[in-house]
């Protein structure tokens, strides 16, 4: 039977002292899949946005999107301050990562290795910080494209090798997705078609 990673926050979430915040480290990989998240968890969370994505290509592209997400954080009225940390852009990572896959689809291998890199430098990055935050978690499972199953095995194990808490998740149930598109609109947000590597861009164009 499927682990059902929304119950597993909702665990989590009953558990967390309104007095007492904890702390999360939230990977974002853009503004519209973060602003359901950010309205949804920001009264359970002080949180840091960590904005590492060297997928995205071209240069242009990333930094459309990244200063959509500081864009969207300004504008939307959340209960407490969100801060943003800004990731390096070296697309030369994810080509290593990706090469020999350049022809697989979202989902399949370059995707996966994409996801577990992006996680691990959000972890690496928790274990840096003066204080390591109470969790780690990603906006990346809000995706109907991305697989909730992959990401949370990830982000488990990863939690297991550097000690710091994985925040499990699956942000398309409750209507997320759907809360992500109206928020989108709301705030006119940039919604890219494509996830953002030049291979996705590819398979959208040969899609069409």
């Amino acid at each position: 039977m499927a682990e059902n990673y929304q119950l597993c926050l909702n665990q989590i979430l009953a558990e967390i002292d309104a007095d007492a915040l904890p702390t999360l480290l939230l990977h974002a990989c853009c503004a519209p899949c973060s602003s359901y998240i950010l309205e949804y968890l920001n009264r359970y969370f002080q949180i840091t946005l960590f904005f590492y994505n060297p997928n995205i290509f071209p240069k242009a592209e990333y930094l459309h999107r990244k200063e959509e997400l500081e864009r969207l954080i300004r504008e939307m009225p959340l209960e407490h301050s969100v801060k943003i940390i800004d990731g390096d852009y070296c697309p030369e990572q994810f080509f290593t990562l990706a090469k020999g896959l350049e022809h697989l689809l979202e989902c399949e291998e370059r995707c996966q290795k994409c996801i577990r890199h992006r996680l691990e430098k959000t972890f690496q990055l928790a274990k840096t910080l003066e204080h390591t935050p109470d969790f780690v978690g990603t906006t990346l499972s809000i995706s109907p494209h991305k697989d909730a199953a992959f990401i949370n095995e990830a982000g488990a194990a990863l939690s297991e090798k550097y000690n710091v808490p994985w925040l499990f998740s699956d942000f398309k149930k409750k209507g997320g997705y759907q809360r992500s598109i109206v928020l989108s609109r709301e705030y006119r947000l940039y919604r890219q078609a494509f996830c953002g590597c030049v291979y996705s861009k590819e398979n959208q164009k040969n899609q069409k």
